[in-house]
């Protein structure tokens, strides 16, 4: 198969390209875009055999449910059985933004292969022009993973998609790099309180300050679902080929290590903020500036995936604070390495 990427953007006239995504899901296949946390792959929601093809494109285990979108606030009510009022105060506080809320699906409405079997689906309307505009244009809901291969670091940039899924899917849009760089918040509203089934950019500190309590189970109360609720609950994610070790964001602590595993025999390549490059690793992507979460939120798929164009036989990634957006970025560091941490 053939993989068509087109830009997408204010520079351009975009609209024969829009038309043409809208043809290609409207045919019952799979198109990738961008949104404000990651490039996704989507099929129309309804449709269960083009929903089939992000499974197949991805390689990704069928009990992996999908967040759906949609274009308006309105058309919740039309795949949504209940929506409470802590889910209403989410929908009018958040979206259109990166926070997916996890209600009760209205019985024979979406593809039975976008819930694996749930009473339940995760929802959300994405912050971003060309989401916004396909969306708006298709008038139907997708249902849309991150549009890479499953187990590896989702796409910020089109061409990490046509790295992934070159070949195995027929249309990118191209909107440029994404905003905020990982996925999602995702929150269980079907509970009193609300549950965070996947930390992301709106953080529980956000939340409990709007909506008011909030619970972020533990990795061990997740492991119990069976099926999970969320992506990213029971599968290993975010992982690039050389095994990832986690290491405290400690100067000598670091040094000493690449050292060490270099002394072993390995190519190293070092995840840190900037002021570590003076470290003699034999790759060094940075992730921001020491201390900002944000920087390291939007840099660390992408330099994860830069460790995939690399020798580097290991890869050493500093840790950050669970505050804040830390706690999305540890979830995904600690997915990444396995829960691998390197000791001295």
């Amino acid at each position: 198969m053939e993989t068509v990427c087109k830009v997408v953007d204010s520079n351009v006239n975009s609209q024969i390209n829009y038309t043409q995504a809208v043809d290609i899901l409207n045919a019952g296949e799979v198109v990738a875009f961008p949104t404000e946390t990651v490039y996704g792959l989507g099929a129309v929601a309804t449709n269960d055999t083009a929903v089939k093809k992000i499974f197949e494109a991805k390689g990704r285990p069928s009990d992996n449910p999908l967040i759906v979108h949609v274009g308006t606030k309105e058309e919740v009510t039309n795949y949504i059985e209940h929506i409470s009022e802590i889910a209403k105060q989410c929908i009018d506080l958040f979206w259109p933004g990166p926070l997916t809320l996890v209600m009760p699906a209205k019985p024979n409405v979406l593809a039975q292969s976008v819930t694996a079997g749930l009473s339940t689906v995760g929802i959300r309307m994405p912050d971003h022009p060309v989401a916004l505009a396909l969306l708006q244009q298709l008038q139907k809901p997708l249902a849309a993973p991150s549009a890479n291969r499953s187990g590896k670091p989702s796409p910020t940039e089109a061409i990490h998609v046509l790295d992934d899924l070159g070949g195995y899917i027929p249309y990118i849009l191209d909107g440029g790099s994404t905003g905020i760089g990982l996925e999602s918040t995702v929150l269980d509203v079907t509970h009193e309180p609300p549950v965070i089934l996947r930390p992301g950019g709106i953080t529980k500190e956000i939340l409990e300050a709007t909506i008011g309590p909030v619970i972020q189970p533990t990795k061990i109360e997740q492991k119990l679902e069976e099926t999970p609720k969320a992506p990213g609950m029971k599968y290993t994610h975010y992982a690039p080929n050389a095994p990832v070790y986690l290491i405290n964001c400690h100067d000598g602590e670091v040094s000493e290590a690449v050292q060490q595993l270099q002394q072993q025999g390995h190519e190293v390549a070092l995840l840190a903020p900037q002021n570590f490059q003076h470290i003699k690793a034999d790759f060094y992507f940075s992730v921001g500036e020491e201390g900002s979460k944000e920087d390291m939120g939007a840099s660390l798929y992408h330099a994860l995936r830069a460790c995939d164009k690399t020798t580097a036989t290991v890869i050493l990634a500093t840790t950050t604070s669970t505050e804040g957006v830390g706690a999305a970025i540890m979830n995904r560091l600690e997915k990444a390495s396995g829960g691998k941490w390197y000791s001295l």
